[in-house]
């Protein structure tokens, strides 16, 4: 399989998720051509990931990995061909957003002893979520938890994170495989 994992760019300067041609081998399905999507950053706007701060509110430059993906099981059915790792989240799941938090930018249960987002939400921007690997292996405490692109509420500015449309976020999803990435230009 060939696998370009600068198919996904988001332009932070346009605000488009740009998705470039696809390339599948194996039998699997070729799409060419690219598609243009509306995205929403960080309210304070892109900044390099060296200078990324928790609570800062802007999106860090870089290439991130697509490590999996998170759906809210009341909202959201599973995407048919979906090749991500996934899983369904639960009222109680949550990540760490806590400094001072030996799980800083990972998974937790509520309640938890330290500060950390709710995942189950009412807003709907958390009912797909692709976990990207920023800050990750292994997290840096204060450098940026929780970077994530989910959906979007009418192009609001997010508190740092990438987002798009539910119904794009559904179509892109099979597309996607193990090893892909996204870019924030």
């Amino acid at each position: 399989m060939i696998v370009d994992i600068d198919r996904l760019t988001v332009d932070t300067q346009a605000g488009r998720l740009k998705v470039r041609g696809w390339n599948r081998a194996g039998g699997r399905k070729l799409q060419t051509g690219r598609l243009d999507i509306d995205c929403a950053i960080g309210r304070s706007g892109p900044i390099a990931a060296s200078d990324k701060r928790e609570g800062d509110g802007a999106t860090p430059l870089g290439k991130w990995p697509i490590r999996g993906v998170l759906l809210r099981p009341d909202r959201v059915t599973l995407p048919a061909a979906l090749q991500l790792p996934w899983r369904w989240i639960r009222p109680d799941d949550g990540w760490s957003d806590g400094v001072d938090d030996p799980a800083y930018n990972r998974p937790v249960r509520h309640p938890h002893a330290f500060s950390a987002e709710r995942l189950w939400r009412e807003d709907g921007l958390y009912d797909v979520i692709v976990v990207l690997g920023h800050n990750d292996a292994p997290p840096q405490p204060g450098a940026g938890s929780a970077i994530f692109w989910h959906l979007w509420r009418d192009g609001a500015a997010t508190d740092g994170c990438v987002a798009i449309a539910k119904a794009e976020m559904l179509a892109l999803l099979p597309l996607l495989s193990p090893g892909d990435a996204l870019a924030i230009t």
